[in-house]
């Protein structure tokens, strides 16, 4: 996998990362960013030429290569034990904001992120969207939707407005695209619907802020 900056770095590594290279442009700087943000991380980069670089990445002054973590599969997600709720994402479409998520997931203390659809939550932007939180948690794709012992709960505007003590231990919480929010076919085998609250006139919210708002909100422990 690929990590870009040091944020993402950090967090892989912090979080048990195998990293098979780093590399990067100013070495003294990366040591001054280690000592200042991270200084539990150690880091031991080769340096190179910034345009040898930015090449390769032309957005970040710190490359990694890590070896992907071996995480449960989707069903192993649905299985763990404890309260904590996992975070599904039927089909997103933009690969920075599916980061977001899992980097929020990570943050919230949620057990798992699961998507469906087709974009792969590894990929590189993903991974960068998450600041390297993919490590923090397993993250995985399902080419179907399966809810194991857990309450299904979905994201829609017509449903009981988040608060505590509304999102039951164990939730699925379901989160559909912000175009046109969760398919008929997942809201129909839904056990609850959940809404945030918004300004009349206001549409929809950034699908990570609305996974932040339910996950802070509704399921805190």
């Amino acid at each position: 996998m690929v990590l870009e900056g040091f944020h993402a770095v950090k967090h892989a590594v912090r979080f048990g990362a195998e990293l098979l290279g780093l590399w990067t442009a100013d070495a003294d700087e990366l040591a001054a960013l280690s000592a200042r943000l991270a200084p539990d991380v150690v880091l031991s980069p080769t340096v190179v030429d910034l345009s040898a670089l930015a090449a390769v990445v032309p957005r970040a002054q710190v490359v990694a290569l890590a070896r992907r973590p071996r995480q449960p599969d989707p069903d192993g997600i649905l299985a763990l034990p404890g309260p904590e709720p996992v975070v599904l994402l039927e089909a997103p479409r933009h690969l920075g904001n599916l980061g977001a998520v899992v980097r929020v997931a990570a943050a919230a203390g949620a057990a798992g992120v699961i998507t469906t659809g087709t974009q792969d939550p590894w990929h590189a932007d993903a991974l960068r969207g998450s600041a390297g939180l993919h490590f923090a948690l397993p993250v995985a794709r399902s080419r179907v939707v399966r809810t194991g012992d857990r309450p299904l709960i979905a994201l829609d505007p017509e449903g009981t407005v988040v608060g505590p003590g509304v999102i039951p231990p164990r939730a699925l919480l379901a989160f559909g695209t912000e175009r046109d929010g969760l398919t008929d076919e997942l809201l129909a085998v839904a056990d609850a619907r959940v809404a945030l609250p918004m300004r009349p006139g206001v549409s929809s919210l950034n699908l990570a802020t609305a996974v932040s708002a339910v996950l802070y909100l509704g399921a805190a422990r």
